[in-house]
């Protein structure tokens, strides 16, 4: 709880002032948000999650591509959520997102909103932001209903950018305690074997961001053909061998 309270306030710390300007500013550089939104693939009908919501930008550009859906957003600073919720309601999307407070590694949907599952769940440049960002990973699979999927964009590793673009980005997100997590492909690959889910990991901008799914409804697919679950874990294997060689 203690550790909750000191990320909150450290978060509520950083937007207190950022957050009238945010959207504004980070249009230009968190790149592949809207890359997410169109593979988000939401069935009719839907709930959808983000963890890490932010001043719901997201949410609400999601809200507006895929309008059978229900929306849901997490954050753990009440500063930004003052914005979402101010946000949503000039959209006039308050009857389909739904916001509560709350860390995006160990939260209650039941408690926070009365259902324990969501079709997608997605994170978008909160990883890079999250000092446990693998328990975040962890929670927002755990929280996938069956046969659902797990989106994620952040920074990437910058890998075919010039070397001290890569410095001076680094040492600049450093400022705002955001960090390019080296090994997110490593750990979403273990999740993937974990939930018998497929994984799909993409370099975008020249590495610039990632984006990355696990779609667990391979599993409902192969259900009654434990074989094929032999061919998606091999599937994974390849691919990640594949990243590493190239």
């Amino acid at each position: 709880m203690t550790s909750d309270k000191s990320s909150a306030s450290l978060m509520d710390k950083i937007y207190k002032n950022q957050r009238h300007f945010y959207d504004l500013t980070r249009k230009h550089y968190l790149l592949g948000r809207d890359h997410l939104i169109r593979h988000l693939s939401a069935p009719k009908g839907s709930t959808v999650l983000e963890l890490g919501c932010g001043t719901g930008r997201n949410l609400i550009e999601a809200a507006k591509a895929y309008p059978s859906c229900q929306f849901f957003g997490v954050d753990i600073s009440s500063q930004m959520l003052k914005t979402a919720e101010e946000n949503i309601h000039k959209a006039e999307l308050s009857h389909r997102i739904h916001l509560a407070q709350g860390d995006a590694t160990s939260f209650d949907p039941f408690e926070k909103f009365g259902i324990d599952t969501f079709d997608r769940v997605f994170l978008s440049y909160c990883v890079s932001m999250i000092p446990p960002w693998e328990e975040a990973l962890r929670n927002g699979a755990k929280l996938l209903a069956k046969g659902g999927q797990l989106s994620v964009v952040d920074f990437g590793q910058q890998e075919r950018l010039p070397g001290l673009f890569r410095w001076f980005l680094i040492k600049w997100l450093s400022k705002f305690h955001v960090a390019p997590r080296a090994k997110l492909q490593d750990v979403l690959f273990d999740l993937s074997k974990e939930h018998n889910a497929k994984l799909r990991f993409l370099p975008l901008y020249r590495g610039y961001a990632c984006y990355a799914e696990l779609d667990a409804s391979f599993y409902t697919r192969f259900m009654e053909k434990p074989e094929q679950l032999e061919l998606l874990s091999a599937g994974n294997e390849g691919e990640r061998e594949i990243r590493k060689a190239g």
